[in-house]
């Protein structure tokens, strides 16, 4: 039996130390390594055509917070996009940002862009993609109180009624010489400042071209896809969607601070609809759904308060005024607009109520139009009210109070029907003779009447005066 020396034992507890601290920094060091993704089946689709607004946000970050990271591989989101609202498109890279799954952005099909909000969409995703001819860019900030020789992109991205909106570029101390243009007003600097620091920073995280990004803030410079793969805006151009995960298979990308490595080739693609409550959602913050909701909640309410007790107008205007309530909360609302289409409801109702021969009728048309143009604080594509339904509504209005007036001057000009008024000038017929006082039959009614001359029984006689229950009359020739 073979004993141990002390220097063996020595040697074999150093040899066993090294060996657990050689384990332990290859266990530290293994998550920064690239993990391949091997049992996902999915790739899901999303299809969003047109402005990013609240029903595009609700689609998109439920999506991502419902899909399984064990099942799906991979979201795809087909973009097509002029612009949209500031709140809603940051919603959006959030949930990017800090999902689970990679996301790849795809401009798709062919002539599609992603113009402004859709160019932070792209910058934030995992994967940038394009297909052929199309495009990015545009994304200087923009609204409608834009001042006047500035140089706005089409489609930016708006802002909630509580946030600045501008129309002019800002300047840095980094900017290039190309963007480098002054502009006095301070809020136009703040604003663009903030969204070009915002945009450089997703280029960053995600390994692309900072600089161009920030340019397309400053300048609204927009690109094609084949330029923008060669600068390094996208990862790559796609005919198609399996030419998309034939080319993602086997990148690397940073998802929830670790490295993965895309195995997209065995996916099956799945397409994502929207709900009912996305399709609800989607149709009630549409400005112009929203503007004839308000309209519908004020005129319901009215009438149940001209005619209480009829019900239906006062349910039916107060489920419209609480919807359209809900969807203006999400929209860039111009609440001096807002203050202005109810000032003109008021003074229609007071044209009603006390008839000014179209004074107040007149003022509420205007303050209704000027408010309905105003309410919606932003020029993004898609989310301006229309104007021939503004135009409906002032029509509308106006032979409304035209017919009104109309009625009012037809009351005052038709003979008095009732009371003391109408009695003067009504004729009736002697029941006897009487030479001062006696009984006259008029409107179907007894009367004690007098008379300075003397009346006959049946003659004609023309009421002129009354003194409390008595006609004064006299005697008509025959």
């Amino acid at each position: 039996m073979q004993v141990l020396t002390f220097k063996k034992v020595c040697l074999y507890m150093t040899v066993i130390a090294l060996l657990l601290a050689w384990t332990r920094s290859a266990g530290s060091q293994a998550p920064t390594e690239a993990e391949p993704e091997s049992s996902a089946q999915a790739a899901l689709v999303l299809d969003i055509a047109g402005p990013i607004g609240p029903a595009t946000r609700d689609f998109i970050t439920r999506t991502i917070e419902q899909s399984d990271p064990e099942r799906v591989g991979l979201i795809i989101i087909r973009l097509d996009t002029p612009g949209g609202l500031d709140a809603s498109t940051r919603d959006i890279v959030k949930a990017i940002l800090s999902s689970p799954i990679a996301v790849a952005t795809f401009v798709w099909p062919e002539g599609a862009r992603a113009a402004s909000a859709g160019t932070y969409i792209m910058y934030a995703s995992h994967l940038a993609v394009m297909s052929p001819a199309t495009n990015l860019g545009a994304a200087t900030p923009v609204a409608m109180g834009a001042p006047r020789g500035a140089s706005p992109a089409a489609g930016q991205p708006g802002k909630r009624a509580s946030e600045e909106e501008t129309g002019t570029r800002g300047e840095s101390d980094d900017a290039s010489p190309a963007v480098a243009e002054d502009y006095s007003d301070p809020m136009s600097r703040k604003t663009v400042n903030d969204s070009a620091a915002w945009i450089r920073g997703l280029a960053r995280l995600r390994g692309r071209n900072a600089d161009w990004a920030e340019e397309a803030v400053r300048a609204a410079e927009s690109i094609t896809s084949e330029q923008a793969a060669e600068i390094g805006v996208i990862d790559f151009i796609a005919v198609d969607l399996g030419d998309l995960l034939e080319r993602a298979h086997g990148r690397q990308v940073e998802v929830g601070h670790r490295i993965i490595t895309l195995d997209t080739r065995g996916l099956t693609i799945e397409q994502v609809e929207p709900d009912w409550r996305n399709t609800f959602l989607a149709t009630i913050t549409s400005p112009t759904i929203a503007y004839l909701l308000l309209l519908i909640g004020i005129y319901g309410l009215v009438l149940e308060g001209y005619h209480p007790g009829a019900i239906l107008p006062g349910v039916t205007g107060a489920i419209c005024l609480l919807l359209a309530l809900y969807a203006l909360q999400m929209l860039p609302v111009n609440y001096a607009g807002l203050g202005l289409i109810l000032l003109g409801v008021i003074l229609m109702i007071a044209e009603v109520m006390a008839p000014s021969f179209g004074a107040l009728g007149i003022g509420g048309i205007i303050a209704m139009v000027i408010g309905s143009i105003i309410l919606i604080d932003t020029d993004v594509p898609g989310f301006e009210i229309s104007r021939p339904l503004i135009g409906a509504v002032a029509l509308t209005g106006a032979l409304g109070l035209m017919a009104i007036i109309g009625f009012a001057v037809k009351a005052r000009q038709r003979p008095v029907v009732s009371g003391r008024e109408q009695l003067i000038g009504a004729q009736g017929v002697a029941m006897a003779d009487f030479a001062e006082t006696g009984e006259v039959f008029v409107h179907s009614e007894r009367w004690t009447a007098i008379s300075d001359k003397p009346v006959s029984e049946g003659q004609r006689v023309e009421v002129t005066g009354l003194e409390g229950l008595t006609l004064q009359v006299r005697p008509l020739d025959d």
